[in-house]
């Protein structure tokens, strides 16, 4: 009886300690002084008010121009936008739960800013679930930790005002010195979007064929986004990732982070799966890249389908009126991309030759709704068959995921030094 009391009293304390709704009201311990602040809702998302978030943390907000601040919190500075999901810090852009608004002159930022993004990027804060607390570090240690230039990013999105518009080819980047790295000073740096396919309630493919299901699509896409969005900053590029954590993410919104964040790359990271219909599915091995065109065979028909499928999860996404893909391989702007894309996917297949254990199935085009709203090269990478008994297991070991991402890095530096190349060879 004792026993079953103290499981009970246990639970209970278990059940306090897991949040399932958002708090009402914030508590901030240690800034300026111990104070709660409101959680109102925006959206339907749970959010707070900059203003009364700045005060009770000693912070600042800057207008830099038309929709855009500098926020400056404990031991991190951002930098906003008005509507745009994402963050920029001194290191890169961060995904936001939910945009920043400018709402009857007032700033309101999404709860998982203070709560998510502060613990994890700002020295000595903390956030205490169970009490709705964020715990800072007192003022004389705040401003020894406060970070002082803001993120790169953001500096190089608001200098476009058709942030959204094709272009013909990435941007002219800096030369690399001798040893293949990017210069990290002195002149703009290159922006990859690192797209991790599928995401939450959408695991994407399951395998391997003949037995239980252990390994999920999306779970390797994230995992081998976090590596390549690291070896892509060792060589010296900013990276945005389109998702950082295990949610589901639309199919066209990726393609319009990518433009809005000036992107000079889209690389959509997944996972491969047999057709059943095949005389020996699980035997199916090997890595292919595809770029934004018309499908040739019905295999790649197949692919398009299965990717395209992850449509489904978006509830609240509207169809198209008119076929997107006949429309943009018809824009002479996109027509541009489509070149580009064609040789970032040969360096990317090239690069994962060199060390990938499966056959080349080489460099093939098909209509991925991900890759039509990227106005930019763009390549969709099939990292190996998660239906392969052998393969599988190859792509769930850390350190071969480590591999086919500097792999992919490798090509993508590979490719922006090419580029860059033809266009200063140009008269």
């Amino acid at each position: 009886m004792i026993a079953l009391v103290a499981l009970a009293a246990l639970a209970a304390l278990v059940q306090g300690a897991i949040r399932t709704e958002p708090p009402a009201a914030l508590r901030i311990v240690g800034g300026v002084r111990t104070v709660m602040i409101a959680v109102v809702r925006l959206d339907g998302q749970p959010a707070v008010r900059a203003d009364e978030l700045l005060t009770a943390l000693g912070g600042r907000l800057s207008r830099v121009d038309e929709g855009r601040w500098t926020v400056a919190l404990p031991g991190l500075t951002l930098d906003l936008r008005d509507g745009v999901p994402f963050a920029g810090t001194v290191t890169g852009a961060v995904p936001l739960s939910a945009p920043p608004r400018w709402i009857a002159g007032v700033l309101v930022l999404p709860l998982s800013l203070v709560t998510d993004l502060l613990p994890r990027l700002a020295a000595g804060v903390r956030y205490d679930m169970a009490r709705a607390e964020l715990l800072v570090p007192g003022a004389g240690e705040r401003a020894a930790n406060e970070a002082t230039t803001t993120g790169t990013v953001f500096a190089r999105a608001a200098r476009s005002a058709a942030a959204d518009a094709p272009t013909p080819g990435p941007k002219p980047v800096p030369r690399r010195p001798s040893g293949g790295r990017a210069a990290r000073s002195g002149a703009e740096r290159r922006i990859v979007v690192v797209d991790a396919g599928h995401g939450g309630p959408d695991r994407g493919m399951h395998g391997p064929v003949g037995g239980a299901s252990t390994l999920y699509e999306k779970d390797i896409t994230l995992s081998v986004a976090h590596r390549l969005a690291d070896a892509l900053r060792d060589r010296g590029v900013d990276v945005v990732m389109t998702r950082t954590t295990d949610t589901l993410i639309a199919l066209s919104d990726r393609g319009r982070i990518a433009n809005r964040m000036r992107g000079d790359l889209f690389l959509s990271v997944h996972v491969n799966a047999a057709n059943p219909n095949w005389r020996d599915p699980g035997s199916a091995r090997g890595f292919e890249t595809y770029f934004l065109a018309e499908a040739k065979t019905e295999d790649d028909r197949r692919v398009e389908r299965m990717e395209n499928e992850a449509v489904r999860f978006e509830t609240s996404a509207e169809a198209p009126k008119n076929d997107p893909l006949a429309f943009i391989i018809n824009d002479m702007a996109q027509n541009e991309h489509l070149r580009e894309s064609s040789d970032l996917a040969s360096a990317v297949q090239r690069a994962l030759g060199r060390m990938h254990p499966g056959p080349s199935r080489g460099v093939k085009q098909a209509g991925f709704r991900v890759l039509v709203t990227a106005y930019m090269p763009a390549v969709l990478i099939e990292i190996g068959f998660g239906t392969n008994r052998a393969e599988a297991a190859w792509m769930r070991d850390d350190a071969r995921q480590g591999q086919i991402a500097a792999s992919i890095a490798d090509a993508a530096v590979e490719y922006l030094g090419r580029y860059e190349r033809r266009v200063g060879s140009q008269p």
